[in-house]
């Protein structure tokens, strides 16, 4: 059930109705639109007698939800979330762009703060970088855990990108919520509810990456999770999912973003690095992305791809990375979209730490 008040009803008028929500023993979420507030009500196996609550002072109606995602669907915000970050104009779902760039895992602080130069410069507002790396084979590099979280935070106390980076279990994502400004979720624990549950009692925004064999409602109630725990700060993002296709890692499914768009108020990314694994392809795939009205973009960089110690094989070059900007840009501004121009909001560190060496060039 969806409880929608009134355009002028009063903050004592909204909470009034949540208190009434939850004596009669069911959760209220109380999400501000711009022009109305609806109380989503949740853990009710049928309907909720509408009569107590329509008389109350400031409802506008009480309506039925038929989907199995109540908080996720556009019933209950018919406008666009956006998540914001205190200080800088960085967002998820507003006209610009989110930029997330950096590389797939934390390797060193060297390696870490030669990328994050290149992409800051570059335009991007946030860094990304794997501290803890589910891999599929228990002998590949499994992260720095929170030694590179902490080489995450002197990146952003330098540059002043925030931080992105996924927890994979409840250990892992104390430490992550200490140290970073979005949890990440990754498609393989898309269906980890108890970690899902975990995510939404955290204050921070959670980046929530497909499943690899996901449909599109599977997805979507991944994210109810999240929100039903009280959390609404959740950002979606179509990585690619696994087909009888060879010719690349994944298959980047496009046709997901307008679908998502449609039924929820969630901001979705996309991730044509994991959905292509292929460098050649994350730029086209990058600029389609755009395209088909995708709120922002991951992208992989590494300074030395061919030494990676994880996922080189998709990481793009820096310089790679400003050609992929500069073409980005073009296409967000047909689709009424904005990215920060090259340079701009750039800081350069006071002390780069930063060995020349690790710039390298073109392949």
């Amino acid at each position: 059930m969806l409880v929608v008040m009134k355009a002028h009803a009063t903050p004592e008028q909204v909470s009034a109705v949540c208190n009434k929500i939850e004596a009669l023993g069911y959760r209220a979420h109380s999400i501000p639109g711009a022009e109305r507030t609806a109380i989503g009500i949740t853990g009710n196996k049928g309907e909720v007698e509408p009569g107590t609550l329509e008389e109350m002072p400031g409802v506008q109606e009480v309506i039925p939800v038929t989907k199995s995602y109540k908080l996720v669907s556009r019933d209950m915000k018919a406008e666009n979330t956006v998540i914001s970050f205190p200080g800088t104009a960085a967002t998820f779902g507003g006209p610009g762009l989110a930029i997330v760039a950096g590389p797939c895992a934390i390797e060193s602080r060297e390696q870490a703060f030669a990328v994050a130069e290149r992409v800051h410069r570059s335009g991007a507002q946030f860094f990304r970088g794997g501290a803890y790396k589910p891999r599929t084979s228990p002998y590949s590099f499994q992260g720095l855990g929170e030694e590179g979280l902490r080489i995450m935070s002197e990146v952003r106390d330098q540059f002043g990108m925030k931080i992105v980076t996924e927890a994979i279990d409840h250990e892992s994502l104390d430490l992550v919520e200490k140290y970073a400004d979005v949890i990440q979720i990754g498609a393989r624990n898309m269906q980890n509810f108890s970690l899902l549950k975990r995510a939404g009692r955290s204050r921070k925004p959670v980046l929530l990456k497909r499943g690899m064999s996901a449909t599109l409602e599977e997805f979507l109630m991944a994210a109810e999770y999240v929100m039903s725990e009280g959390n609404y700060k959740v950002i979606l993002c179509e990585r690619g999912v696994r087909t009888f296709a060879d010719h690349t890692r994944n298959t980047l499914d496009l046709s997901l973003i307008p679908a998502v768009q449609r039924l929820s108020h969630l901001p979705i990314l996309v991730d044509p690095s994991h959905g292509t694994g292929k460098r050649n392809k994350v730029t086209p795939l990058s600029r389609a992305s755009v395209a088909v009205g995708a709120d922002g973009l991951l992208i992989e960089v590494h300074c030395d791809p061919d030494k990676a110690l994880s996922d080189g094989m998709q990481s793009l070059y820096p310089d790679q990375f400003d050609e992929l900007m500069s073409q980005v840009r073009q296409i967000a501004a047909v689709v009424n979209r904005t990215v920060p121009a090259i340079g701009e909001h750039a800081r350069v560190p006071a002390n780069r730490g930063v060995s020349s060496s690790l710039r390298a060039a073109q392949p």
